[in-house]
């Protein structure tokens, strides 16, 4: 496996004493995913065929560069499959081992990481922030002192959304944002409301090295890359760029989709945003989330890292699926919590410039289903309800709406050599925030 690179957070502050308080459940908290018993279904075999063909015909109708998915059931992977290519301007098939980057379903990663470590009593969830990094601080200093390590990871942290994304995007380093959340306005008290966070989050890596004195991407590698033998995966861009396979970020160009150059930024924070990998991997990585691979996340980790933290209302807007399927939405520990037509959903998706992905699955189906694909399209995020539909037994509903598209058609692809992308920044027709 290529090393794991990665732009490490800062390390300078020292380890504090830490108090020995009692996690205790959000008011509105469920009962944890995990520990659900999936009734037993019927294969989901040919269903995923027919879904596995409608993914083909996304990319080649829409044409789209690139995208891959997995379908699994009962801890067996139904799809595992490659569609388009890696680089519009002519580049090589993808394939199952192709590595994309995942954005923000790196943040499930890194709340399991949490989990786990406190499972082992290396790390409480009610540790105060800011006795195990002392020089940090809130606006408010009761605030300051109030801030748990769940907080963070459940987007409670009392800041405005995405606070300093955009200084993030600017290339301001997060060493010095985190300085700035000392001015930050906040929109609640720590546990009381919740607005995404990736900065904030992103805590967790200097927490990790005070907890355990080793590098946060390490600790991943080890607790969860390597013993799930997700060998294809890395933190940082120039591991991703260095894969014998992978995916060229694509956004709109006046010829069509034209590939860029990754962007750094959201690289800088690996817990929020930093992990690549292949569809084979989050096969593995789905898998053992469904509670498949007890040996390496056990019941109760899984039951702590899905149980829902804060409601998140804004959820339920948005796209078709979301205020149609949702009767309620809540973010977990690095992941949200839907209730879809009635069933718990686990869910996130991720956004950051040329790339999009979505992991979701049904605890009480025993399915799942993770996409990723490298443009800003928003049409293949339309397969994701069609699986989950399909998987319930509800009236087919068409939401990819394929006869519908209107979506410029990306430009020729030619094989062989050809002249590079110039300017990246042109020509987009939207620029989404990472997610």
């Amino acid at each position: 496996m290529p090393a794991t690179k990665v732009t490490l957070v800062s390390l300078a502050c020292a380890v504090a004493f830490a108090l020995v308080c009692v996690a205790a459940p959000a008011a509105d908290a469920q009962p944890a995913t995990a520990a659900t018993t999936p009734v037993r279904e019927p294969s989901f075999t040919s269903d995923a065929r027919a879904v596995d063909a409608l993914a083909q015909q996304v990319v080649d109708r829409t044409r789209i560069p690139g995208m891959a998915m997995a379908i699994v059931q009962d801890g067996k992977i139904l799809v595992l499959k490659g569609y388009g290519v890696t680089d519009a301007r002519g580049g090589e098939a993808v394939t199952p081992n192709t590595v994309f980057r995942l954005a923000s379903l790196s943040k499930g990663f890194a709340g399991t990481l949490a989990a786990l470590l406190v499972e082992d009593g290396s790390l409480r969830w009610n540790v105060r922030v800011a006795d195990e990094l002392p020089a940090f601080k809130l606006a408010d200093l009761q605030d300051t002192q109030s801030l748990t390590v769940r907080d963070i990871l459940s987007q409670r942290a009392g800041l405005t959304h995405n606070t300093y994304d955009r200084d993030l995007e600017s290339d301001i380093p997060f060493e010095l944002l985190v300085q700035r959340l000392a001015q930050a306005p906040l929109a609640c008290s720590p546990g009381d409301c919740y607005a995404y966070q990736n900065v904030a989050f992103s805590l967790i890596g200097d927490i990790v090295f005070v907890a355990t004195g080793d590098f946060y991407s390490h600790q991943v590698e080890k607790r969860i890359f390597h013993p799930l033998g997700m060998y294809d995966s890395s933190y940082g861009r120039e591991a991703l760029e260095t894969s014998p396979s992978w995916a060229r970020p694509h956004v709109r160009g006046g010829g069509g989709w034209t590939p860029i150059r990754p962007q750094e930024a959201y690289y800088r924070i690996p817990p929020a945003a930093g992990v690549n990998t292949s569809i084979h991997d989050m096969a593995q990585w789905l898998i053992a989330q469904m509670g498949h691979r007890p040996d390496v996340l056990s019941p109760a980790v899984l039951a702590d890292v899905h149980t829902p933290q804060v409601p998140t209302p804004d959820q339920m807007h948005g796209s078709t699926w979301r205020r149609e399927r949702l009767s309620s939405a809540s973010y977990a520990t690095g992941w949200r919590i839907f209730d879809y037509a009635g069933h718990t959903l686990v869910f996130h998706g991720g956004a950051v410039r040329g790339y999009r992905s979505e992991i979701a699955f049904l605890p009480d189906r025993d399915i799942g289903a993770v996409i990723l694909w490298n443009s800003e399209s928003a049409v293949p995020s339309g397969l994701m309800p069609t699986i989950l539909d399909r998987a319930l037994g509800l009236p087919e509903r068409d939401w990819i709406e394929l006869d519908k598209l209107n979506e410029r058609p990306a430009a020729p692809r030619h094989h062989g050599k050809s002249r590079k992308s110039g300017g990246s920044k042109t020509h987009i027709r939207v620029r989404r925030r990472h997610r």
